[in-house]
């Protein structure tokens, strides 16, 4: 089958909201929005090549405006609301923005093909360069492995960056 351009919709149960907040360890995520826009905008303007390398894919190719994300964080409160993908901004138990963390459906961000189709959500992250040399990346990469596990209904995730961090044992 081709599956060239489609995206599977999350599976959610009915009546199920995602949380707004969760934590983990130092880290604490909270469901993007409006509020964010100032740390989102200075976090991706300081971050593009360490995006680029470490989750991939066709954004940021350059500095994002203060309006320009707001429209894009208007978008992710809506797809959140709706559980159509949802989107968290990322800090540090002492409130330092840290970066911002992903779940869409498959095919949303990463093309759909027979061995993607068996997956539930398309999870992916990034950092600030601050946060990576802090050691915030597999941090963030761990606390994604157990909110996916126990906050979300998914059974089978697909962890999309280009760059996955080793967990300990």
């Amino acid at each position: 089958m081709n599956y060239q351009g489609l995206v599977k919709r999350l599976n959610l149960p009915a009546g199920w909201k995602a949380p707004a907040e969760l934590e983990y360890d130092d880290i604490r995520a909270t469901a993007i929005s409006r509020a964010h826009n100032h740390d989102d905008v200075q976090g991706i303007n300081a971050s593009i090549e360490l995006i680029q390398r470490t989750r991939g894919g066709p954004w940021p190719t350059e500095p994002v405006t203060e309006d320009f994300n707001y429209v894009d964080e208007v978008w992710h409160e809506c797809e959140f609301r709706d559980g159509n993908s949802f989107t968290y901004a990322v800090y540090d138990s002492h409130s330092h923005y840290l970066g911002c963390c992903y779940l869409y459906p498959m095919g949303g961000r990463t093309p759909l093909t027979e061995e993607l189709v068996t997956y539930d959500v398309d999870v992916s992250w990034w950092v600030t360069p601050d946060a990576y040399e802090r050691g915030y990346y597999p941090k963030v990469y761990a606390a994604l492995r157990h909110w996916v596990e126990t906050a979300f209904p998914f059974t089978k995730a697909y962890y999309s960056n280009a760059e996955i961090p080793d967990l300990p044992e």
